[in-house]
């Protein structure tokens, strides 16, 4: 949802298209000076939100933080930036952090990784722990970590407050990956290996996007929901799975006005009422 607004226009909208769950960017996801936030704003937008009904809150951290950077000034920047946003998120309230993990710049996977986990040490250490950082799987594409299990697992390890960390997962990025969610028998081994490796317990927040792109392409293009090249089909199989049924969905499907989220949440919710098997479908695009 866009904060546009101001704060409590994000609930505004998430409440005229009836969703039950929301990711915001608390600031600019490509930079510039966080908005400075009165106490009673804060206040008001956590009152209405619950009051909405709207659990759990999602806030995505901004792109331009690089936690594997191996450039020292970088690093240093994204880590400042990365604990910022750790606090603002603590104030909103929020339950989870999204965090792309970052490109290790040609210094190679094993190293990046360290800074990840090293960066994520830094800003839990003497915080309250009260937000869960969730570790986001990429496309793969460049020199960027995550686009295996193996490596939101390694982070995860190298992390001293495992229980203040999880996994958010998003399908066009798994797709893109070459994760071949968009066959049953795929879904099924994709989520057996993030069973094995991650673990699905840790899976807290799914993406759900379609792709512009090919599988196994390697390139981040979220599409609208059916009209890309995962397909309706698999869609279906991934709001009604049974290993999935309880965790909240997030759409970041494309827009230029709130018409496009009511065609992509309409989208999904015909998909899960023709199971019936989630009582409510929570979903809401950013």
């Amino acid at each position: 949802m866009s904060i546009a607004g101001g704060l409590s226009e994000a609930v505004a909208r998430a409440k005229r298209l009836s969703c039950t769950t929301m990711q915001i960017f608390s600031r600019s996801p490509r930079g510039g000076p966080a908005p400075k936030r009165s106490q009673e704003e804060v206040q008001r937008f956590d009152a209405e939100r619950r009051r909405a009904g709207i659990e759990p809150l999602a806030i995505h951290g901004p792109y331009i933080i690089n936690l594997a950077s191996p450039e020292r000034g970088m690093w240093r920047r994204s880590v400042a930036m990365f604990q910022e946003e750790y606090a603002r998120a603590a104030s909103l309230k929020a339950q989870y952090l999204v965090a792309h993990v970052g490109s290790h710049r040609g210094q190679g996977e094993a190293e990046g990784i360290t800074r990840v986990s090293a960066a994520i040490n830094e800003t839990l250490d003497g915080a309250a722990a009260i937000v869960t950082i969730l570790l986001e799987n990429t496309a793969g594409s460049g020199q960027g970590l995550g686009y295996d299990f193996e490596h939101l697992a390694a982070i995860r390890a190298g992390v001293r407050a495992q229980r203040a960390v999880g996994i958010c997962l998003d399908t066009a990025h798994l797709f893109a990956a070459g994760h071949p969610i968009h066959t049953a028998d795929g879904l099924d081994e994709v989520l057996s290996s993030c069973d094995r490796i991650v673990g699905l317990e840790q899976v807290k927040l799914i993406h759900l996007n379609d792709s512009k792109v090919p599988f196994g392409s390697r390139v981040d293009r979220h599409w609208h929901i059916g009209q890309g090249h995962i397909g309706l089909d698999a869609f279906r199989r991934l709001v009604n799975h049974p290993r999935l049924r309880d965790i909240p969905f997030i759409l970041e499907t494309p827009k230029t006005t709130e018409r496009d989220d009511r065609r992509n949440l309409a989208a999904v919710r015909t998909l899960v009422s023709s199971h019936g098997s989630r009582a409510r479908t929570r979903t809401v695009s950013v």
